[in-house]
């Protein structure tokens, strides 16, 4: 009776417990659950998802094994109990990379009697494996990602249930895994996206530096202006209040701050420093960039040049202007607008600016000494010009002397001193010219010609300056009526072509100046154009003088200045009109236009 009555009591207390354990089990399945659904990182997403699984399955340790990316191998991530290390198996190696393989459940109660169990793993950590469960993690695709392993349950092998549970458990771990993954791989990504947008945002940064400074290197005409320019687009890129760019002295043992912008510009501008002394000094000195954001700080600070000047620098930072390895002085920016101080990024913003600004240094002192060269080539070449020029008037009063040495008639010695004077005017009108053209005046004495008598003078005065040459001058007067123009200076610009011809044919030929008239664009002659042609039969000018044939210095012959036609054409261009050439292996022959009629106004002024 009493066995009878104890029995149900002990149903009852039985079936009280293992409703204890069910209870304990859901509860630990809802932790997992929450524990799934949180925000928490990967790792501690494992470990807190192994210390359940432990506790829910009543084992004695488990083991998580994930899949490489590649699926070639399993390796453990987290390991409960004892000494925590490294597992790494392959695919179808093991209990686990078996599972792995075959995507089954395999449950031991016997490790050590199945093939498939390692004991290696035992050896090593000194653990002895008596039962196992594992089963596969799937993704929602059902790829393999990984295995759940839980080892020796507390009072014998697992069961049924035991397994269902754990496929149950490991197909939530595996969407939770897969979805913890998707969302670390979505944040490394964002982060190398924002680390790409800050690169991104750095390069425009330098490029839009260097394209102002490109702006200014093209706007300037001088070098002090070309800096200032710099320095204050310097200023403006980096977000700082003050600059400056100091440059070595021709001792190359101090440096003066040429440029200067910012409150302490009058103060600091030509002021002097020895080369290594302040920051700047440094940077020339050792020929690299530095960032000194507490200068007072910073025993290379030039202390009392700051207190000389003004208040001191909160930030700064320098680099050298280095141009073909010569360091030409250094550039500094002081006091970054937002009190963070300057950073590596504006560093390398003034780096680059550094790099043009020693261009721009380098390419203006060559042009000025090439500048320097070029004049003084310039000033030779045109007085080589004007000495060559002086021969022709130089020759004939030559010959006039001599004639009045052995004339004794009165008259005649009065016309010979005539044109020697004349010859005077013609020489002091050539310094004239050759001055004017250098200066770029337009000087012209515009009066009415009578062409026959100008054109007789100038028959006259190129049969003295061809003779002796075996050159055939032939006067072709089409038109010889009024005109209006400036004797002397068009007498000078037949004495050049004439030349000019007359040195193209060595050997002799012909030379012709034709006059003519032509109409204006209404048919009107009147108000059309007075024509000169002058022509030789000369071999031509080469090809590849035609192009540039009126600029300054321009020649193809031998021992000539450039000087005659660019004088030619501008003397051509003070009166309105025009000239042009047509040259070939047949001769050379160029044609001046001249305004039949000159206003009023133009000739009072005359």
């Amino acid at each position: 009776m009493t066995d009878h009555a104890a029995d149900p009591a002990s149903r009852a207390d039985a079936l009280e417990a293992s409703l204890r354990r069910e209870q304990k089990k859901v509860a630990l399945v809802q932790e997992v659950g929450r524990a799934l659904s949180s925000g928490l990182e990967l790792d501690q997403l494992l470990v807190l998802i192994m210390d359940k699984v432990t506790l829910l399955m009543e084992a004695d340790r488990s083991t998580l094994y994930l899949a490489t990316d590649d699926g070639r191998e399993l390796w453990s991530k987290v390991v409960q109990g004892g000494e925590v290390f490294e597992i790494r198996l392959k695919v179808g190696e093991g209990v686990a990379g078996w599972v792995a393989h075959s995507g089954q459940v395999l449950n031991l109660p016997d490790a050590y009697a199945d093939p498939r169990f390692q004991s290696a793993v035992d050896q090593r950590s000194g653990y002895r494996t008596r039962t196992m469960l594992c089963v596969p993690l799937k993704n929602p695709t059902g790829a393999i990602t990984g295995v759940l392993q839980c080892l020796n349950k507390h009072g014998g092998p697992f069961t049924a249930a035991d397994e269902e549970l754990l496929e149950a458990l490991a197909s939530q771990a595996a969407v939770a895994i897969d979805n913890a993954k998707l969302y670390h791989r979505a944040i490394a990504q964002n982060a190398a996206l924002t680390e790409a947008r800050d690169q991104l945002a750095q390069r425009s940064r330098e490029l839009n530096a260097l394209y102002e400074v490109e702006k200014e290197l093209s706007a300037a005409l001088d070098l002090d202006g070309l800096l200032e320019r710099i320095l204050q687009q310097a200023t403006h890129v980096l977000g700082a209040a003050a600059g400056s760019i100091a440059l070595r002295e021709p001792d190359g043992r101090t440096i003066r701050f040429r440029t200067v912008v910012g409150p302490a510009a009058e103060q600091l501008r030509n002021r002097t420093l020895p080369v290594g002394s302040g920051i700047i000094g440094w940077t020339i000195a050792r020929r690299a960039p530095l960032i000194v954001n507490d200068p007072r700080a910073d025993d290379r600070h030039a202390i009392e040049l700051a207190r000389d000047v003004g208040p001191p620098p909160r930030h700064l930072m320098a680099a050298p202007l280095i141009d073909n390895d010569e360091a030409l002085g250094g550039i500094e920016i002081l006091d970054k607008l937002d009190d963070d101080g300057f950073d590596a990024a504006d560093l390398q913003v003034l780096v680059l600016i550094a790099g043009q600004v020693a261009k721009a240094i380098g390419v203006a002192r060559s042009r000025s000494e090439q500048s320097n060269k070029d004049r003084l080539a310039s000033i030779g070449r045109m007085l080589a010009g004007v000495l060559h020029d002086l021969k022709t008037p130089m020759t004939i009063i030559s010959g006039y002397a001599q004639l009045m040495a052995h004339c004794e008639e009165t008259p005649q010695r009065e016309a010979y001193v005539e044109q020697i004077l004349r010859q005077f005017d013609i020489m002091s009108g050539m310094t004239r010219e050759v001055l004017a053209f250098a200066r770029g005046d337009a000087d012209i004495f515009i009066r009415k010609v009578y062409l026959h008598r100008f054109l007789e003078e100038v028959v006259q005065q190129l049969r003295h300056s061809l003779a002796g040459r075996g050159v055939e001058l032939t006067m072709d007067a089409r038109y010889d009526g009024t005109a209006f123009f400036d004797e002397q200076k068009l007498m000078r610009v037949i004495h050049n072509l004439a030349r000019n011809a007359a040195d193209a044919m060595p050997g002799g030929g012909k030379f012709r100046v034709t006059t003519g008239l032509e109409p204006d664009a209404a048919g009107s002659l009147d108000d059309g154009w007075v024509v000169f042609e002058i022509a030789d039969d000369g071999p031509g000018i080469p090809a590849e003088v035609q192009s540039r044939l009126f600029e300054l210095f321009a020649t193809g012959k031998k021992g000539g200045t450039g000087l005659g036609l660019a004088i030619v054409k501008k003397i051509v261009d003070d009166h309105g009109g025009s000239i042009t050439c047509d040259s070939g292996p047949a001769g050379t022959t160029f044609r001046i236009r001249l305004p039949r009629k000159r206003a009023a106004a133009d000739v009072d002024a005359a």
